[in-house]
């Protein structure tokens, strides 16, 4: 990669930095039409696609991420990024026993934060009673303070064994660490429709619709707003 492609990728990356994602994802999408390759910008440039979503964006993370793969020397962070990145896009065009299999696999490897967190959700999203306790427990082992790794043992135990009462004390831990996560923020509006406080609810779905959903939210846009006609 040459100096001007260097100068061209910090300066897409600044601009995602700075929130400005559709300039970003503009100037991404230019440099690797032009066959630029290089993770620094294209590992970044999949999460925004991942986020867009659609089936053309996820099978087109999944075209990037098998080229970025062969670049030399990642880092076992990238490595890592890359397998969570692809289980991502697998999940979302239905293939979820697959994004499983490759997240089980890499986690062998690189045991980073963000491979407990998808790996323990898709477990619940997958109904799995076994994995779903037992892997969220060693998530929660390896940081009992990660807001999402607690939501998940919330939503093990709200979904899988529709349990409510044990459920809600991981969900207002996790509310507790970040008062702005999506999913707590849900189905702790969830509760609070069924105490019959509507308006508690709509403010809680509200601040949802105003966040960033990401593919592993389960609260999604029709969620949220089939939840908040209920709060009328």
């Amino acid at each position: 990669m040459g100096i001007m492609d260097q100068i061209r990728v910090r300066k897409a990356m600044a601009l995602q930095q700075q929130g400005k994602k559709e300039e970003a994802m503009q100037d991404y999408e230019k440099l690797y039409a032009q066959g630029v390759i290089q993770p620094s910008y294209l590992l970044p440039y999949t999460v925004l696609l991942l986020k867009k979503g659609g089936e053309e964006n996820y099978q087109k993370v999944k075209e990037i991420l098998k080229k970025v793969e062969k670049y030399p020397a990642l880092s076992d962070q990238q490595k890592g990024q890359i397998h969570l990145n692809y289980a991502c896009a697998q999940y979302r065009l239905g293939h979820l026993d697959e994004a499983i299999h490759l997240l089980e696999a890499s986690i062998k490897k690189y045991r980073f934060g963000t491979t407990y967190q998808a790996l323990g959700y898709l477990y619940v999203e997958a109904g799995d009673k076994e994995k779903g306790l037992s892997f969220n427990q060693e998530a929660l082992e390896y940081d009992d303070e990660d807001p999402i790794v607690i939501d998940n043992m919330g939503q093990y135990y709200y979904r899988v064994l529709n349990d409510k009462q044990t459920a809600l004390p991981y969900f207002e831990k996790a509310h507790g660490i970040n008062p702005d996560q999506m999913d707590t923020l849900y189905f702790l509006a969830r509760y609070d429709l069924e105490a019959g406080k509507k308006a508690e609810a709509k403010e809680k779905l509200e601040k949802v619709m105003d966040g960033s959903f990401s593919p592993l939210n389960y609260a999604t846009k029709e969620r949220v707003k089939a939840l908040l006609a209920e709060c009328e």
